[in-house]
């Protein structure tokens, strides 16, 4: 695998920390907040970059969705602004299954908006009941008069509340299917989520009696899981890249805090145990940058047969960033405790990143499963 990023994509992240360095006077305001800040996504809409989330021929960038350019992207976004980088990344997890199995009236419709960003995009999977166990699925979809009628709550879905368009997992008889309800659907109603460490749009979709045309079902019916599956098999990796830009971006708070500071008739970056901190998180956001890009790269090649790859990248990649940032705030000491702080909000967004996108432990189970069926030929 590459060890240094194609021309195109040192391009595009060139562009991405363009775009972050623009917003950073308004970064902080944003991610303290719990709606989509206007300021954010004009400058998003501006970049062009929300097309890198949708193919080609519904007015994105490439032919298919580049799981190396979303990672590159995300990284430097997420290095400065955690809101900018979920709007981004949102645009693709929202919109890929439309993109992958949607009637093609429909994703003319939808998908030259959502690379806009004209149109918000969000994916109403989880419930209440419900978190990495997709299947027990308690939303339902049935087909009435020529109509598919959504019945069901999703929560902790991001963008809820911003979005113009929701692609929402579903049971359909035996099996579960994918169906896009606009917002402004009659029956769909969003309450607000709660307050969490690193706040980001989030919220309760209700949808009661939701009707929607038939031809907004996404995939056949049933088939929901396939269309799922691709979808993370193309965005997960993105996850691990916004880990390493968190993680250089602590780094950097550590690095300019401890050389500029003296103790003792030297640098902090002298002092004790402080050299083995900054030596250790460097070589391993390193690590974890290579193993970053070295998967993204064959996730472009063929998402789906290497998913395991996306996976132990965005495992790796976001216990890293954990540790690193802690380490940060560590020699930081009483600086590294302000609030409103650049670290703050790196040290409050890093916890999550083990959560989102698949719990680590679930992932680091499904990889031993792997690990094992290859072994033993089964």
């Amino acid at each position: 695998m590459p060890f240094e990023l194609p021309r195109r994509h040192e391009d595009l992240r060139e562009r991405a920390v363009k775009l972050a360095e623009s917003v950073r006077d308004r970064a902080g305001a944003a991610d303290a907040g719990t709606g989509l800040d206007p300021a954010l996504r004009a400058a998003l809409r501006e970049s062009g970059l929300a097309g890198l989330t949708v193919p080609a021929a519904y007015g994105g960038v490439d032919e298919t969705v580049d799981p190396l350019a979303v990672t590159v992207v995300r990284e430097a976004l997420m290095a400065v602004s955690g809101h900018l980088d979920s709007m981004f990344a949102m645009q693709g997890i929202g919109g890929y299954a439309l993109a992958a199995g949607g009637d093609d009236d429909v994703r003319r419709e939808w998908l030259p908006r959502i690379a806009a960003l004209d149109a918000i995009a969000a994916l109403a999977l989880t419930e209440p009941g419900v978190g990495s166990d997709l299947r027990a699925v308690t939303t339902r979809v049935a087909e009435r008069d020529g109509e598919l009628a959504v019945t069901g709550v999703k929560s902790w879905i991001t963008n809820a509340g911003a979005a113009d368009v929701y692609t929402v997992l579903c049971r359909e008889g035996d099996g579960h299917s994918l169906v896009l309800v606009p917002a402004a659907t009659g029956g769909v109603r969003v309450e607000s989520g709660p307050d969490i460490i690193a706040p980001h749009v989030l919220g309760t979709v209700r949808f009661e009696d939701a009707r929607v045309p038939a031809d907004h079902r996404i995939g056949a019916p049933g088939q929901a899981f396939p269309l799922v599956l691709g979808t993370l098999a193309t965005f997960r990796v993105s996850v691990a890249g916004a880990a390493v830009g968190l993680a250089q971006a602590a780094l950097d708070e550590a690095v300019r805090h401890t050389t500029g500071r003296e103790q003792f008739g030297t640098t902090l970056s002298r002092l004790g145990p402080i050299p083995q901190m900054l030596g250790t998180s460097w070589t391993e956001l390193e690590s974890a940058r290579l193993l970053t890009y070295a998967a993204a790269s064959r996730a472009a090649a063929d998402p789906l047969a290497n998913l395991h790859w996306s996976s132990m990248a965005k495992v790796g990649a976001t216990e890293m960033a954990g540790r690193v940032v802690d380490r940060c705030v560590q020699m930081m000491g009483r600086f590294g405790l302000v609030s409103g702080s650049a670290i703050e909000r790196l040290y409050r967004d890093a916890r999550p990143m083990r959560i989102y996108e698949g719990g680590n432990e679930v992932l680091t189970g499904q990889l031993a499963k792997t690990l094992t069926r290859s072994s033993t030929g089964r």
